[in-house]
């Protein structure tokens, strides 16, 4: 008879539902720039080392290294704290994991915007259903709206 091949790991480690893209996709929609460091255009990574329990939460966080303050540090901390983590049954015992992450704080991208001296605005209605058929220079009825902000 053949016996189940037993599994190398005692303990396993917790993961995130959904892998390491879903926990990336959190981490963005979750994340909110700090006032202080969009006045002051700050950018970069902070690298948040942190604590599991034996349930899958958050215990524990800090930041390791140098950190980029003007509250992006406590924003990191936050995000990663609000985390749960999936545990398998580590067999009765109560063990605490430890782990890493990067969060990345990069400025907003700002909208396109056009200069209202080169902005203009044309907008011709006809009168009639028939006038539809034909352009509006040609259809003699109707009204045109041109605005010019420059």
């Amino acid at each position: 008879m053949h016996k189940p091949a037993k599994d190398k790991h005692f303990i396993k480690q917790p993961w995130y539902e959904g892998g390491p893209k879903a926990m990336k996709q959190f981490i963005a929609e979750q994340l909110r720039y700090p006032e202080a460091a969009l006045a002051q255009q700050v950018e970069g990574t902070v690298s948040v080392r942190f604590d599991i329990d034996h349930k899958g939460e958050v215990v524990d966080a800090k930041i390791i290294g140098h950190g980029l303050g003007h509250g992006c540090d406590e924003e990191a901390i936050r995000l990663v704290k609000a985390m749960k983590f999936k545990v398998e049954k580590p067999r009765g015992v109560r063990v605490i994991y430890h782990k890493t992450v990067q969060i990345h704080f990069h400025l907003p991208q700002q909208p396109a915007t056009i200069p209202l001296q080169e902005m203009q605005i044309n907008y011709t209605t006809p009168t009639t259903l028939e006038q539809t058929e034909q352009p509006p220079s040609q259809s003699g009825g109707g009204y045109s709206y041109s605005i010019n902000l420059g």
